[in-house]
């Protein structure tokens, strides 16, 4: 009867610390004391301490930080725990006086931004927008002329040329070259033809340093976040794995009650089962890492990421491969190349063999190799694709692929290769 007693008593330990540890394991590190705050709250035997109240600087190991190329300690430091702005808020601070003082010009303004793309073109329907707020095309036209003052510049433009265009307005350049810089923004696919005009060198040094699209910026800034985990080698050569473990929460917990009671040891137990559920969190997070390490030795010493899948991680654990994904969720590892989704090294098979991180990278190779004069179109690109990997794959895959690598298409790269070889 004992036995049976105490068996019941560990699986229901057991099975509280697994109701606390999977919210605890789904959630960021940076979102962990929001997660357990529930559980504190409810429990007056906790005290927590927050993991972030300490030095910044102490926590990241030198050679983490030595990846970065940033000039000083605390700009790394900024890299790896201050998410940036995005670029809807950087917009949203100029949608007012003085650019768009009356409530015309910023109803305006707002329906341009409202309808930017993902590279920061408008692509709107204004006459709808005009007919049904009774504006002339002529006023909604002046207002958007507007944008190329809004920083980032170039954000609003229908095109690559109108782009250019904003660009060239708030470009220091001499009044000859200015002339000269229009023309060949309007021909940009022809500007070789211009090379024999007398401002052509210091028009082309201006358009080379438009951006391109006018989002760039927002579009290269990875999501910076808190690391769950850190790799790297030591001073001898080894590849340590360490958890980013001064940013969990201490907890305290309090058992010196002199009198017994049914809450207080009630609570008592919830406390301790959430210092398991959180003991449970680093266990696993650090086998998760062991694996990667294993598994990708190359990429932590220079080279490509090789396919491991959701169920490879999923059989070693003995959980769901849903379980595993919503785990490994919103997690980042911190290494000498620099901080990377911990989704990104357990990519979604397309098959046994093949992983969509090994095709973009074999993507991405094709267009640094492909011909200037003849870039490779996303036909070409597929059937290329589909002959190494021996895969079936449609067309808008290698699209949505090129795009997710921020390439552009076959036109516009013949443009920039142009551009650039004059």
């Amino acid at each position: 009867m004992l036995k049976v007693r105490q068996s019941v008593e560990t699986k229901n330990k057991l099975s509280n610390t697994l109701r606390n540890w999977l919210p605890v394991l789904h959630s960021s590190l940076s979102d962990l004391n929001e997660v357990i705050a529930p559980f504190v709250e409810a429990n007056p035997l906790i005290e927590v301490r927050s993991g972030f109240e300490e030095n910044l600087e102490k926590k990241i190991p030198k050679k983490i930080l030595g990846g970065y190329v940033s000039n000083s300690s605390s700009e790394k430091i900024e890299a790896l725990t201050i998410a940036p702005k995005s670029l809807y808020d950087v917009l949203e601070e100029q949608l007012g006086a003085p650019l768009f003082p009356t409530p015309l010009s910023e109803g305006i303004a707002r329906f341009i931004v409202e309808n930017l793309d993902e590279n920061g073109y408008y692509e709107g329907d204004s006459k709808t927008f005009c007919k049904q707020h009774h504006i002339e095309m002529e006023t909604f036209e002046n207002v958007r002329r507007r944008f190329l003052h809004v920083e980032p510049t170039g954000i609003g433009a229908r095109n690559i040329q109108e782009c250019f265009h904003f660009q060239l307005e708030s470009s220091d350049i001499s009044d000859g070259a200015y002339i000269l810089a229009q023309q060949m923004i309007d021909a940009l696919e022809h500007i070789h033809t211009f090379s024999r005009e007398d401002d052509f060198e210091e028009a082309l040094r201006a358009i080379q340093k438009f951006k391109n699209p006018p989002a760039i910026e927002y579009l290269e800034v990875p999501l910076q976040v808190i690391p769950d985990l850190m790799i790297f080698f030591d001073d001898e050569g080894n590849i340590e794995v360490r958890l980013n473990d001064a940013y969990y929460p201490t907890i305290h917990i309090e058992t010196q009650y002199a009198v017994e009671h049914a809450f207080v040891t009630e609570k008592i137990k919830e406390a301790k089962s959430l210092v398991d559920a959180l003991d449970m969190r680093r266990a696993t997070l650090y086998k998760v890492g062991l694996m990667i390490v294993e598994y990708q030795y190359d990429f932590f010493i220079g080279g490509d990421r090789k396919p491991l899948t959701l169920k490879m991680l999923a059989d070693e654990f003995g959980h769901n491969p849903s379980t595993i994904s919503r785990a490994i969720a919103n997690k980042y590892i911190a290494c000498e190349r620099g901080v990377f989704a911990m989704k990104e090294f357990f990519t979604t098979a397309i098959d046994e063999d093949v992983s969509n991180a090994a095709i973009k990278a074999y993507l991405s190779v094709l267009i640094k190799e492909e011909s200037r004069e003849k870039p490779l179109s996303d036909m070409k690109l597929l059937e290329l694709i589909t002959k190494k990997f021996k895969i079936t794959m449609v067309r808008r895959t290698i699209a949505k692929y090129r795009k997710q690598l921020n390439i552009a298409g076959s036109s516009e790269r013949r443009k920039l290769y142009r551009l650039h070889h004059n």
